[in-house]
């Protein structure tokens, strides 16, 4: 916290100059608010969480992309994707029912899409009050 001593300067001088040195304002802030290493790994976990929930949602909506837009299904990124989104929106799959194949699995799935973005954002904002 304090300055070193220039070298060749006594010791009893550079007490007297001693002023402490300013932390810098992430330390600061850490300090302040007490967090820890166990803040720290719960704040990595927050981010994990986003994480996740946000490849899980673009997964689904590439997969509602494909489905509208009649990408080629025997192509095998397509094929992959389109499956992915199928087990991840399977919960939500018959929710509602048009007469148009393409836009059930729109609906259905953007259900699915937005169910997901607001559960893993609550985890998310819950865990990292947890913390605070």
């Amino acid at each position: 916290m304090f300055r070193a001593r220039p070298a060749g300067v006594p010791a009893s001088e550079a007490a007297q100059d001693a002023q402490p040195v300013e932390a810098p304002r992430r330390q600061r802030r850490r300090e302040a608010t007490g967090v820890g290493v166990f803040g720290q790994g719960v704040g990595l976990l927050v981010r994990v969480v986003q994480l996740v929930v946000s490849v899980v949602v673009l997964i689904i909506i590439a997969g509602i992309l494909l489905v509208v837009l009649k990408a080629n299904p025997a192509n095998s990124i397509v094929s992959e994707v389109h499956s992915w989104a199928r087990w991840l929106a399977g919960p939500f799959d018959g929710m509602f029912s048009f007469h148009s194949a393409n836009v059930a699995i729109a609906v259905n799935w953007g259900i699915a899409a937005i169910v997901y973005l607001c559960v893993g954002g609550l985890i998310a904002r819950l865990l990292g009050r947890s913390y605070r």
